[in-house]
């Protein structure tokens, strides 16, 4: 019983992951070939509306890639991915926007970033320690180093829903700068919005997942420690 059952979860895991990335993908596609009324880019957007919040001291770089758009907090600069950087689409608006919400909370301290950044380094960590003390502890039938593994992903889960907050008020204030600062109309902002929700449901799927996952190894390995 338990090992049709944790190998359901795993199938239940993969695809509530991939359900999740296919919507975000195609719900970006759709509004990455919708041009916004006032023809700004993720560029002009990003650097408007961070002056306006008063942090002229954070640049907005292109980097390379596919959505790998973020802001570092370090070097204090906004990210943006080539297409949605140079793009005036409704979603490269709406991402950049997302992306200076981050700077946004960065500067006014919002307390789950704070959080968030400090445990970066703990996750970093656990992301690769934990894999290796589960595969370790099956090869070598060493329970307890196979319990430590699992209290770390535990550690990654925990990272992973205090990122839910953080992702969920990023977009909440973009989307209150694009209706402020009128950047979109209301049927933009209303196809903005559907952007940034799609991406938030992915990262509500990575937090169902990883739960998953962790009922997984409790269900394979909590009756060999009976």
């Amino acid at each position: 019983m338990d090992y049709y059952t944790s190998y359901g979860l795993t199938i239940i895991a993969f695809i509530l992951t991939t359900l999740a990335q296919v919507f975000v993908t195609s719900t970006y596609k759709k509004y990455n070939s919708v041009k916004n009324e006032r023809n700004l880019t993720g560029k002009d957007a990003a650097r408007k509306l961070l002056d306006k919040n008063g942090l002229q001291n954070v640049n907005v770089v292109e980097v390379s890639g596919y959505l790998t758009d973020h802001y570092d907090p370090r070097k204090k600069e906004v990210r943006l991915s080539s297409n949605n950087y140079h793009g005036t689409s409704i979603s490269s608006v709406s991402v950049a926007c997302h992306e200076c919400g981050h700077a946004i909370q960065d500067k006014v301290g919002y307390i789950f970033m704070r959080i968030r950044a400090f445990l970066v380094p703990v996750v970093n960590f656990s992301s690769y320690a934990g894999y290796i003390s589960i595969v370790l502890g099956m090869l070598f039938s060493a329970i307890d180093l196979i319990w430590i593994g699992i209290f770390l992903e535990i550690l990654i889960l925990l990272f992973q829903i205090i990122t839910l907050p953080v992702e969920i008020d990023a977009s909440k204030r973009a989307l209150k700068e694009l209706d402020y600062s009128h950047f979109f109309n209301s049927n933009e902002l209303k196809n903005g919005r559907s952007v940034l929700v799609a991406a938030a449901l992915t990262y509500v799927a990575s937090v169902a997942s990883t739960l998953l996952q962790i009922l997984r190894l409790i269900l394979m390995f909590g009756r060999r420690n009976d």
